[in-house]
């Protein structure tokens, strides 16, 4: 819930002039979300939104320019999130999440720039990538337990 809320709230400040956490908390609840204002408190501080003065000398929030060194802690952190399992059918890799994550994770594997993945179809838990060969999965594999076995 917190990433589809987050994704949410970086649409929210791009659409709307959106200054205050009470705004918006109001904008979020229109959507669908329900949050408090210190549940949004921390997602701003998390996300790492800033405030900028508009041409009118209004403040509104705005996302904060992320490194390419942080945008992959975001993304390994979104798939160690809905990580459950993997396997292989030979070149296919099949990775299974927590319900209603496969997106998020299917998005951050790609995003996370593995040259041996051609494409991913995500559903509600279940991701299935296209590997080039049967070596790659196998390399693959051993790059994502990497990165599990950090945790």
């Amino acid at each position: 819930m917190k990433i589809e809320r987050q994704a949410k709230i970086l649409e929210l400040i791009v659409k709307n002039e959106i200054g205050t956490q009470e705004e918006l908390t109001a904008k979020l609840e229109e959507a669908g979300f329900n949050a408090t204002q210190a549940t949004v408190s921390r997602d701003i501080r998390e996300m790492k939104l800033t405030k900028v003065a508009d041409g009118a000398g209004k403040l509104r929030y705005v996302a904060f320019r992320s490194t390419e060194d942080d945008m992959n802690e975001k993304y390994i952190h979104i798939f160690l999130d809905g990580f459950v399992s993997m396997d292989n059918a030979g070149n296919i890799l099949v990775v299974k999440t927590v319900s209603g994550m496969a997106m998020a994770v299917a998005a951050a594997l790609d995003h996370m720039d593995f040259p041996e993945i051609v494409g991913s179809i995500a559903g509600d838990d279940t991701i299935m990538c296209a590997i080039r060969s049967l070596d790659d999965t196998v390399s693959l594999m051993g790059k994502l337990k990497k990165l599990i076995e950090k945790r």
